[in-house]
């Protein structure tokens, strides 16, 4: 008998695999309330597990030393709610002041428009009709993305819990998938890749904290307002590569335009926040973050575009964790380490030798 096993031509196989995509990426568009908390609940379960598998060597039951972790991370959040607090409802009293100073602000840059540029008031007016209707569309998505995450945060303990409870039995599931004959190399994969994924999350924490605190001491000694809020907000933005770290100059550049009657603190505030994401780059991620699940710069603005596309805020801020947890696992399997070479920030000349002898 023939082997029945056929090469089918590349022409055949392409629109097959991106038909194959384009159904995969529309099922995660389709379910993302149900997919983005679990996902989320992933990541804080991978994080946790340590904390709770400590808590059961000390003989507490299982179920309580889930229900016990759990407790001690909405007590770290809610004191990180009411550390920032005071801070937010100043902000929120502030407001109309904040209005009416940038009303003030936009009727000199018009003057400035009409006489320096020729633009007529009229003309400028039709403009920023259209930019507020533009403008409402993506609010309308941007409160469906916030709605969406305030889903997050009340189906987010239910899955961590479920996904510390039933752990052994997925890791179970992982063995039998792959036989036994391969059981020692997935038991070391599955070893590698958690204790990696455990210390690339916790690093992204303790660098998110490291941020908060000099950005908030910047602004504190250039006197903005809302120093504190502003820089906890930019830290958790530093997440997002490269678009969330100009999301977070932008926020307290504005606040420091509308409040203040010059234009030196706006400067000062880009050019503290540009040192600041220079020592995260080059010294603080290396030394904090793994550098071995660093993601370049190419797949981390692609990765963080889509992740906004599929899933608006949230997927931006899930992709660069989860492409890293792809990563781990390909520089763990001998036939995917050129992907995860293809997703890494190792410089190209290194990857290739010089031949000595030429």
């Amino acid at each position: 008998m023939h082997s029945s096993n056929k090469q089918y031509p590349f022409f055949i196989k392409a629109p097959l695999i991106l038909v194959g995509l384009y159904l995969f990426f529309y099922i995660l568009f389709l379910l993302k309330d149900i997919l983005v908390p679990f996902a989320f609940a992933g990541l804080v379960a991978i994080l946790l597990n340590p904390l709770c598998t400590r808590f059961e060597r000390f003989g507490i039951p299982k179920v309580w030393a889930i229900s016990l972790t759990l407790l001690i991370a909405a007590l770290v959040l809610a004191g990180l709610f009411y550390f920032l607090s005071s801070q937010i409802s100043q902000f929120g009293e502030l407001i109309p002041t904040l209005k009416a100073r940038s009303q003030e602000l936009l009727g000199q840059l018009q003057q400035w428009a009409a006489e320096k540029l020729g633009i007529s008031m009229q003309k400028q007016t039709d403009m920023l009709h259209k930019l507020t209707d533009n403008g409402q569309q993506y609010l309308g998505h941007t409160l469906g993305s916030i709605f969406g995450i305030l889903g997050v945060f009340f189906l987010l303990p239910v899955y961590t819990f479920l996904l510390l409870l039933y752990k052994e039995q997925l890791v179970k599931f992982v063995y039998e998938s792959f036989g036994n004959t391969h059981q020692e190399h997935v038991q070391d994969v599955l070893q590698s890749t958690k204790g990696a994924i455990q210390s690339y999350i916790a690093g992204l924490l303790i660098e998110t904290a490291i941020i908060a605190v000099l950005n908030s001491v910047a602004l504190l000694i250039l006197g903005v307002k809302y120093a504190i809020l502003l820089g906890t907000i930019g830290a958790i933005l530093n997440l997002i590569p490269y678009i969330g770290g100009l999301i977070a100059i932008a926020l307290p550049v504005m606040i420091a335009t509308v409040t203040n009657d010059n234009f030196t603190t706006p400067l000062l505030i880009v050019g503290v926040y540009l040192l600041i994401q220079f020592i995260d780059n080059h010294l603080i991620v290396p030394k904090v973050v793994a550098s071995k699940v660093s993601i370049n710069a190419l797949i981390s603005i692609v990765v963080v575009l889509m992740g906004g596309a599929l899933w608006g805020v949230s997927g931006m801020f899930l992709s660069i964790p989860f492409v890293a947890i792809l990563k781990i696992i390909f520089d763990h399997i001998e036939g995917l380490k050129p992907w995860g070479r293809l997703l890494g920030d190792n410089n190209p000349g290194n990857l290739i030798k010089p031949d000595k002898n030429k």
